[in-house]
């Protein structure tokens, strides 16, 4: 892969890279030669990279036009959050303590020239900021209040070096340049990178070890290179072009703050936050479902003054719900009216809200998973035996059928079509990502018990049917959203030359 040295000014370039083209921005922005050409790796080393800056642009369209490059628009922006730096501080405390506890005084400047500091009692810290911020010229200050923490980071030019460092400089400059892993063919394999975020000790996650496989090699024959992550690589979010979250969300949770980080750097993202929010709060479903008359259970938004009401106006049995209740847990059902005050008690103490409806009994419920708009699957759910849900927290054997009912994957065109219009139709207002609506047959008709932001999809039960498309689906909705992005950041850019000449 060919490399390019992108500045300001290449006359004021002052450090010797063999072998390696140096260039204006004003070139690179220009130039059809650029425009056109592949298997680039650009290292943009502009003195400014601040919004709408011309070293803001040079990412900005390399990543329009398919090149590789350094830094990229979503580090450039990690720079203008303090709330990424605090978070990245807390993360790294250790290392930052453990390399800066011989100094005194209250404030340290750390210069990281291309991952490299000229004392090498700082190498592995500025090894690890330039990991995470990803900008070969970086400058740190570390403030100290009863300990050591980034206050600040930020990319310098060439211009801002000391003279006393240019040997040290010149040195590192031509060793990051002569690694050959920017050229690897593995990497030539890959358009996009992906991470996904699972929870290895999660109970009941939404994919299954085996499903989790599946889904990477589908990401992989999708041009995406995978890495799983964790909860303790959030500072890593801007690294990714796209990430999928696999693990259980909620609002207040940290996988929300994943996909609103996601969100805020343009990373595509599945669940997107907006989802979660609408999902994981059936408040929210209920007054939507409402709103559109769409059919559900007979339900009331409980709350403290209509406690005493809510016998004669549902009845029993009666389900009340968490708002933010998933796989069941934070659903009890009541039968009689010391039940229900006693379980009224008991949730009212976490939420001023709670659902309260009606107990609809069916032998099994629907699931349709929805991606962008369309059916990925279709699944009957059975309730687990001898229970009247479809699953029962309270067994002690979390693998029989008393604890889960069985699971029937079912070809989405032996599904009623009332059941999947109805799902089409409520995932519609809520939005285009990836969704597990919840319906049963009633009386005749389809109603809508819950809608999931973040179905389960485990492998041997809602890939039943469609098998491996299951998984490519969900790794071409991730791709399409990607080359939006880059397409509408293109034609922005475009626009942008465009008033620009004509000023």
């Amino acid at each position: 892969m060919k490399k390019l040295i992108v500045v300001n000014n290449p006359k004021n370039w002052k450090l010797h890279v063999p072998g390696i083209d140096i260039i204006s921005a004003q070139d690179y922005l220009i130039s059809s030669k650029y425009t056109n050409e592949r298997n680039l790796r650009v290292f943009n080393l502009c003195r400014d990279y601040s919004y709408q800056s011309k070293g803001y642009y040079v990412s900005l369209l390399a990543e329009a036009r398919g090149h590789k490059v350094i830094p990229g628009v979503k580090n450039m922006r990690d720079f203008k959050a303090p709330a990424v730096i605090k978070h990245i501080s807390d993360e790294i405390d250790n290392l930052i303590q453990k390399s800066l506890h011989k100094l005194t005084g209250t404030e340290f400047v750390l210069s990281i020239y291309f991952g490299q500091n000229v004392s090498p009692q700082y190498l592995e810290l500025s090894q690890e900021l330039y990991r995470l911020f990803q900008a070969p010229l970086l400058r740190a200050k570390f403030v100290f209040k009863q300990k050591w923490f980034i206050q600040s980071i930020r990319p310098i030019c060439v211009d801002e070096i000391p003279e006393s460092h240019m040997e040290f400089v010149d040195k590192f400059a031509q060793e990051y340049f002569e690694k050959t892993r920017y050229a690897s063919s593995r990497e030539e394999d890959y358009l996009y990178d992906l991470a996904i975020l699972t929870n290895p000790d999660e109970v009941e996650p939404p994919s299954n070890a085996e499903a989790i496989q599946h889904f990477v090699k589908a990401a992989e024959d999708t041009g995406f290179r995978v890495e799983m992550i964790t909860r303790k690589d959030y500072p890593r979010v801007g690294e990714f072009d796209a990430l999928f979250i696999r693990e259980t969300t909620n609002v207040n949770h940290y996988t929300y703050s994943f996909a609103r980080r996601a969100q805020s750097l343009g990373i595509a993202v599945i669940d997107d936050p907006d989802s979660i929010l609408r999902c994981s709060n059936k408040v929210y479903l209920q007054e939507l479902m409402q709103a559109a008359k769409i059919h559900s259970p007979k339900t009331i938004i409980a709350h403290a003054e209509n406690r005493h009401t809510l016998a004669k106006e549902i009845g029993f049995p009666m389900v009340i719900k968490s708002p933010d209740s998933s796989f069941s847990m934070g659903v009890k059902k009541a039968t009689n009216k010391e039940e229900l005050e006693q379980i009224l008690d008991e949730m009212f103490e976490h939420s001023d809200l709670l659902i309260a409806q009606e107990f609809t009994p069916t032998e099994f419920d629907w699931r349709v998973g929805v991606l962008d708009g369309k059916p990925l699957y279709a699944c009957k759910y059975h309730m687990a035996k001898g229970h009247w849900q479809i699953y029962n927290w309270e067994s002690d054997d979390k693998k029989s059928e008393a604890f889960s009912g069985k699971c029937e994957s079912v070809p989405i065109e032996m599904v009623p079509h009332g059941i999947v219009k109805t799902a089409l139709r409520i995932c519609s207002l809520i939005g285009n990502g990836l969704y597990g609506v919840d319906l049963k047959e009633w009386h005749g008709h389809p109603i809508v018990i819950e809608v999931n932001d973040n179905p389960s999809i485990d492998a041997g039960i809602e890939d039943g049917v469609g098998k491996s498309k299951v998984y490519l689906a969900v790794m071409r909705s991730l791709r399409h959203r990607i080359e939006e992005r880059m397409n509408a950041a293109q034609h922005k850019l475009q626009q942008h030359e465009r008033d620009f000449w004509n000023y």
